[in-house]
This record gives C-alpha cells, sequence and structure tokens, in this order.
C-alpha cells in the first residue's frame, strides 16, 4: 500500500501519527466502500502486520471517530470508515443505517439515511441503536 493525500490528510485531522500501520490500514478504508473484519483487513495489507497491531490501530482508529463498528447478522464486529460530514474527531455519531447484502455479504454504511427517533419509556436510558437493513446492493441488483 502506497500513503495517499486522503489517508495523510484523514491522519493528520484525527490527530494520529503517520506510521505503517495506520497508513495501511487507513489505505485499505479508502478503496474497499464497505465494512471489513478485522480478518479481511489483515488478509488486504498482506499479513504484514500481526493481529494485536491490526487490533490496537482499529481501536486507536475507532476512539478518534475515524472508524466505527459495524454489526450485522454475522455476529463478527466490522469496521468501516465514518463518513466525515457526520464524525468530528472524538465525537462519534454513528445514526445512520447499515444495509448487508444478502448476495455478497458485504456491509454498507448508508450515511444519508438516518435512523429514526425512538421514544422510550421515561425508565429507559438509549445509548445505542444499530439498525441493520438486508436485501441486494446496488452492485449486485445490475447483474
Amino acid at each position: 500500500m502506497h500513503e495517499n493525500k486522503t489517508t495523510t490528510d484523514l491522519l493528520l485531522k484525527h490527530s494520529l501519527r503517520r506510521t505503517s500501520i495506520r497508513i495501511a490500514i487507513l489505505d485499505v478504508f479508502v478503496i474497499y466502500p464497505y465494512a471489513l473484519t478485522h480478518a479481511e483487513i489483515e488478509a488486504k495489507i498482506s499479513n504484514a502486520f500481526d493481529r494485536v497491531t491490526i487490533y490496537r490501530t482499529l481501536k486507536s482508529f475507532e476512539e478518534q471517530g475515524l472508524i466505527h463498528r459495524v454489526l450485522d447478522d454475522s455476529g463478527v464486529a466490522k469496521y468501516a470508515l465514518c463518513s466525515h460530514e457526520h464524525c468530528e474527531t472524538h465525537k462519534h455519531h454513528d445514526k445512520h443505517i447499515h444495509f448487508n447484502c444478502v448476495q455478497c455479504g458485504h456491509t454498507f454504511c448508508l450515511d444519508h439515511v438516518p435512523i429514526p427517533d425512538i421514544q422510550l419509556p421515561k425508565q429507559y436510558q438509549l445509548q445505542k441503536i444499530d439498525f441493520l437493513a438486508q436485501g441486494i446492493c446496488k452492485n449486485c441488483s445490475i447483474v
């Protein structure tokens, strides 16, 4: 992987140093427009870094609001690059729908499809909402 301007800008914006692991992982997120598992990321960077280093890098990216965790029906955590219109450094706003394609298995962030407001009884305190829609993605529906 080669560092590009987008990668450098994102690292700078999120106050992260430029390291080879950060550049490699961020390049993967820039190239692939869907959520990726730890194993998929590891495979895409050609196993050049150990699992613990990848995990720590993903954790720091998540803490800085650069990526967010995506849950789908597989039960495996996936990660996706945050839309920078909605996420600022240290202020993560993951109030959008995730779409899981039943044909290709990819999970996409639909940043411009907000999760509707949910009114809970007063005794309940909302901490997080995960909204997963399933169907056929735009790439698979072309076939």
